[in-house]
């Protein structure tokens, strides 16, 4: 038998003889494989965005606007528009022309929404439900009842819909359209070719052009192929016939219908790239101090090895053979588990708002194999490092290492740590620098490259701790901690791979989650510090009509009234060069004789002028551009549309989160919904006027009125996205290295049992052994506690000095929740391994294996 089969079989049948250990590096390496599988697919997913029609099912092709801005210093790579972009009606025409179209149906939405008693029976924001009859083929909708609706005032609606209403053909409907409550009688009822979750209203011809909110235009074109002719090569006809359209078949037709698909790429795709780099960081980290923690334990057996005739690099292969026998087994094992673990993230990120429900879950073979890999190349890395030391040890001085490890670290390890340590320094740095809106994508790095720092210097830092503290810890916890901290400095380096997942854990934790709410905190002040209202008055129902705005103007006591229309764009020629990035846009009504809703300080020009095509700009962003009052701009606005403007003012915005400025009639016509759903108010006692406008509202459907209070949260529910996002990766690499903690400090305790025999030989029971566990744990767990906190800092106070402040911002609950769950995890975790250890009498502990 050859040298290699030898050591194949010693590798695998000593695998039985260390259950724990293998185990322990098992539940490392399969978690780790799930999360990046996970992350694989979540990733897989944003590149595919496969989200079948519903509403739109019955027509093989969809034809819609430009899919997105290409960017002019980038042009492979194109952004989503913010809102829906638009077809005009001669588009239409000339799809039909296309040879092979059999018939191109024009599908105009608005928002339309039914009334419960005056009230919009489904709460949140109206969906564009409403649509003209002709397109009920797109979905299939077939009459069940009644007839289609042929005059204003009629309406079909969905089975679904009625059903749940008690309606029926010639009810009387009541049903707010852009926001304004009308009457209506039920002609019909349809029910759709398959099901669809979000209602339908159909109107006759004359009442959906009369309700479209961008007149001349259709949201999109369902197309069904003449007979015989294959949808894909349709496709590709329009496509080249007619330029600039996005022309969709199969599961794509979704992102037409479903407006939230597009635009859920970005963040799906940072949501799998942040979390994906950070969980190879954790993992690596993680089954790095696993599996060195094993091979250290080991030290003996090896070393007994190498006195009985074994080369090094048999010791070394034999190590490497065995972490991988178990590796393999883990990354089959993983690919069940992040089928299940990317099925929870994506759901959960649905419920959460990060993604829209109708997107689905994309994770195929490519996904699996990616993570299998990933995950196989860092167990082979980690075992490969692990055993280095061990195979290249001379017997004798192996078997003294043995008895008591020494916690000097090597050169290359102290080298790394140095280089940790200057790169987190280095990006604490140059965070403080940069924009507050761009920062935490250079600082968040910093609690990584911290952790890994203490991860290379551990079994020193442990050593030092208990020479600097271990006289106040002795008088502390009393007699019981003497041996505990000699037990500590003496395993150094196996409390070293308990310490490495605390301090990762609790610096993501804080790290994460302080740099967001400082961040967040910033961001909602800037933009709604650039406004300023008495009253703010919201609409949930489609928006407000120009004569609902009327009427709360002409409101007694109002001075000034301001529709607010928000969306994100480019300053396309001179280009911005903001990319992925686009700027936010307010649309306000230009300044009268009662003032402006604008706070925003005017250093040139003058808001009265801010009519027709112009914009204001921020003096930072005009600098950049090189652009001055009466210059002439090209502007790419949140549907696409190229809109030329005149630069009429520019404005003192913060540099971090600047708005532009434009005429709130232009921004709302290239808005999905075409209308503002809030008007700002200006007046004398902000409560009268909150009464006033509150009685003047009574009777229009979904609105509520609210104090200038209302105009900051309506920015804290868009920036509570990204939040939400830090938040998921915050708590899953959290619970990552949370278990990670408990899998090294359940092997390092039982694998004492030979020790903890012996001490109750020698006259100590349970409980005093039990203690003095508690006293070791509670002294790992304040020390990754202090490290993490520390790590944090680098992350944190930059980024409050980036907003212009010295103390970070956020509740301080969660320091409390990070610290009261490391010592959760450490305790019970040592209470339960304990009990485990001192199962068997003292006399069997003895005779066992171990350290």
């Amino acid at each position: 038998m050859s040298s290699r089969r030898v050591v194949l079989a010693l590798a695998l049948s000593s695998l039985r003889y260390r259950a724990a250990a293998s185990l322990a590096s098992f539940v490392a390496i399969l978690i780790g494989c799930g999360l990046l599988i996970a992350c694989a697919g979540l990733f897989e997913t944003a590149i595919v965005l496969k989200a079948a029609p519903q509403r739109l099912s019955a027509a093989p092709l969809v034809v819609g606007g430009s899919a997105g801005f290409k960017l002019p210093d980038e042009e492979s790579q194109v952004v989503p528009y913010a809102e829906r972009a638009v077809l005009p009606e001669e588009q239409v025409a000339k799809i039909s022309a296309v040879q092979g179209v059999g018939q191109a149906v024009p599908d105009v939405s608005f928002a339309t929404v039914l009334l419960h008693d005056g009230a919009p029976a489904k709460s949140g924001a109206a969906v564009l439900s409403g649509h003209g009859w002709d397109s009920a083929s797109l979905g299939g909708y077939k009459l069940t009842e009644g007839a289609a609706p042929n005059s204003p005032g009629q309406v079909v609606l969905d089975a679904a819909t009625a059903s749940a209403a008690g309606m029926h053909a010639g009810s009387a409907v009541d049903l707010a359209v852009n926001g304004q409550r009308q009457s209506f009688q039920v002609s019909g009822v349809a029910q759709p070719s398959q099901t669809v979750k979000s209602p339908a209203f159909f109107f006759s011809v004359a009442d959906a052009q009369r309700f479209n909110p961008h007149p001349g235009t259709v949201g999109l074109v369902g197309v069904f192929p003449a007979d015989g002719v294959d949808a894909a090569d349709l496709a590709a006809k329009i496509s080249e016939q007619v330029p600039s359209l996005t022309v969709l078949t199969g599961d794509d037709r979704g992102s037409a219908e479903f407006l939230g698909v597009s635009g859920s790429q970005l963040p799906l795709i940072l949501l799998a790239a942040v979390f994906g780099g950070m969980v190879l960081v954790v993992m690596a980290l993680v089954v790095s101090a696993t599996i060195s923690l094993t091979v250290r334990q080991r030290q003996q057996e090896l070393a007994l090895l190498r006195a009985t005739g074994a080369t090094p690099k048999q010791v070394h292969r034999m190590v490497v053979m065995e972490t991988m026998a178990v590796g393999a087994i883990a990354a089959v094992c993983g690919a069940f588990l992040g089928s299940l673990l990317g099925n929870w993230i994506f759901s959960t990120s649905g419920s959460l708002g990060i993604v829209p429900d109708e997107l689905a879950f994309t994770q195929d073979i490519i996904a699996f194999a990616a993570g299998m890999i990933a995950t196989l190349a860092i167990t082979f890395g980690a075992a490969w490092f692990a055993a280095l030391a061990a195979a290249r040890a001379r017997p004798i001085q192996a078997l003294a290492e043995a008895a008591i490890p020494g916690v000097k670290v090597n050169a290359l390890r102290r080298m790394g740590a140095l280089i940790c340590g200057a790169a987190t320094v280095l990006l604490a740095a140059t965070t403080i620098f940069m924009p507050a809106d761009t920062a935490s994508a250079i600082g968040g790095p910093a609690v990584l490259t911290g952790s890994i720092g203490v991860a290379l210097l551990g079994p020193e830092i442990i050593a030092w701790v208990v020479d600097r503290f271990g006289p106040f810890v002795r008088r502390v916890a009393g007699r019981d901690a003497t041996l505990a901290v000699i037990n500590t400095r003496a395993r150094a380096v196996a409390f070293a791979a308990v310490l490495t997942p605390i301090t990762l854990a609790s610096a993501v934790a804080l790290g994460n989650v302080y740099s967001e709410t400082t961040a967040q905190k910033a961001q909602i002040a800037a933009y709604a510090g650039q406004l300023q209202a008495d009253a703010v008055v919201t609409s949930t129902a489609g928006g407000f009509s120009p004569d609902q705005l009327a009427q709360i103007r002409s409101t007694p006591g109002v001075s000034t009234s301001s529709p607010l229309v928000t969306s994100s764009g480019w300053v396309e020629d001179p280009y911005d060069g903001n990319g992925s990035d686009p700027l936010r846009l307010l649309g306000v009504a230009a300044q009268d004789q009662g003032g402006t809703v604008l706070a925003t300080e005017v250093t040139e020009g003058s808001l009265t002028q801010l009519r027709g095509n112009s914009v204001a700009l921020p003096a930072s962003v005009a600098g950049n551009l090189e652009v001055k009052v009466g210059s002439k701009i090209n502007m790419r606005l949140g549907d696409g549309a190229q809109v030329p403007v005149t630069v009429v003012a520019l404005l003192d915005s913060p540099s971090s989160y600047a708005s532009m400025v434009l005429p709130a009639d232009l921004l709302a016509a290239h808005t999905t919904s075409g209308l503002a759903a809030q008007v700002l108010v200006r007046g004398g006692d902000a409560s009268a006027l909150v009464s006033a406008l509150s009685d003047r509202a009574k009777d229009w459907p979904g609105v509520t009125v609210g104090d200038d209070s209302a105009l900051a949260a309506s920015f804290q529910a868009s920036a509570d996205v990204e939040a939400l996002i830090n938040y998921l990766l915050a708590v899953l690499a959290i619970a990552y290295a949370a278990i990670a903690a408990v899998n090294t400090l359940s092997v390092a305790v039982l694998a004492r049992r030979r020790e903890f025999g012996a001490q109750r030989l020698a006259g100590a029971d349970r409980g005093q052994v039990r203690r003095m566990l508690f006293v070791e744990g509670g002294i790992v767990a304040v020390t990754g506690l202090v490290l993490g906190i520390v790590i944090s800092l680098f992350t944190v106070v930059p980024m409050a000095l980036t907003t212009g402040e010295i103390i970070p911002s956020g509740p301080i609950w969660v320091f409390l929740a990070v610290v009261l769950a490391i010592f959760l995890i450490v305790w019970p975790a040592t209470a339960l391994s304990a009990r485990l250890a001192m199962r068997r009498n003292a006399i069997e502990a003895v005779k066992m294996p171990g350290q």
